[in-house]
């Protein structure tokens, strides 16, 4: 049956091709293009790539929520010494609400992007689960996705091979990856932090016992686990271990220091708490790619917060990341790293 979707759209490969796949499923198709930043160009680049799809397009201008909610808290997480993951948050807080409030306003029947994952309801709960190409999975950075956003969500991507999706796009279609923090704009994350925070000042590294073993250019330059950039007279390499903001200090050990079995997430949601508390077969996820905890975890809930006890150690997890966590391939809760405990 025809529906009116309403797309999210950047003029990448992905969003591309799901602009397509809808079209040729016979949905009326509407891409919606969001300004966060003001970038040069973009009405221009859009409307060329709308052209090439003959598909109806929108710019949405969200520069100042987009400057409040993601920007600040991102410099601010830095400054605070945790690791921020901006699309977590930019996900259910400007990218999908800017979809799903204009969607309800405008009546359209279903809001879309290119992201790669599927939907489940279970009970009349809806899950955010894992795509078929896990080397594109993005399920961990949705995480917050709301009920009412997932209840009129279409999938497009979730059940496609990146790989096969990019191979079968027409040459005139295939556009440049969206890769990347988008607002940094090419500049890396220190770059970046110094045109927003100016004033950011050198301090110590310490070692385990407090003793000054080198410096560094400000703490809001380093993260959990982190190599690059220590110059220390240790006579061994070390890694960050720990970040003491409001001393700026930089603390560095070895490896061995940055195994935690139990942590603290704080601004948690989850569709059915239930299930993710009594489920034995709860996994973590603390990064989107790279090394993760193996083995289940048990979680409880205390007040405001998730306690979760790690069966296998996780590896170098840092304040301000996100913790995700699934039951087989159904996403059924995610939060903020608060505090963790060996």
């Amino acid at each position: 049956m025809r529906k009116n979707v309403l797309l999210g759209f950047s003029g990448g490969i992905d969003s591309t091709a799901a602009a397509r796949y809808l079209a040729e499923q016979g949905h009326a198709v509407t891409l919606l293009t969001l300004d966060t930043v003001g970038e040069e160009g973009l009405e221009t680049r859009i409307r060329q790539a709308a052209g090439r799809l003959n598909l109806p397009f929108r710019i949405e201008n969200v520069r100042e929520v987009f400057r409040e909610e993601i920007v600040r808290y991102f410099t601010g997480s830095y400054l605070r010494g945790e690791t921020p993951a901006p699309c977590t948050r930019c996900n259910p807080r400007v990218k999908w609400k800017t979809l799903y409030d204009i969607a309800r306003r405008e009546h359209y029947d279903h809001i879309a992007t290119g992201h790669y994952f599927r939907v489940r309801c279970e009970n009349g709960k809806y899950f955010v689960r894992t795509a078929a190409d896990p080397a594109k999975d993005q399920s961990y950075y949705l995480w917050g996705l709301s009920q009412e956003y997932l209840r009129i969500a279409l999938t497009p991507m979730g059940e496609r091979i990146k790989k096969a999706v990019t191979a079968s796009l027409p040459s005139a279609l295939r556009s440049r990856e969206s890769m990347g923090v988008c607002f940094l704009q090419g500049l890396s994350y220190s770059e970046f932090l110094k045109t927003q925070v100016p004033g950011i000042v050198p301090g110590e590294i310490v070692d385990a016992r407090g003793k000054t073993i080198g410096r560094h250019d400000g703490c809001a330059f380093y993260t959990i686990g982190q190599k690059r950039g220590l110059r220390t007279d240790s006579g061994e390499p070390v890694v960050v271990t720990g970040i003491d903001a409001a001393r700026n200090r930089v603390t560095a050990g070895c490896d061995a220091d940055l195994f935690y079995r139990r942590l603290t997430v704080r601004e948690f949601c989850a569709a059915d708490p239930q299930r993710l508390t009594d489920s034995q077969t709860v996994r973590v996820k603390i990064r989107g790619v790279g090394r993760n905890p193996e083995g289940y975890a048990r979680v409880r809930i205390d007040g405001q917060s998730l306690l979760v006890e790690l069966r296998e150690p996780a590896w170098a997890p840092a304040k301000g990341q996100p913790v995700v966590f699934y039951d087989g391939d159904l996403v059924v809760g995610g939060g903020i790293l608060a505090d963790c405990r060996r």
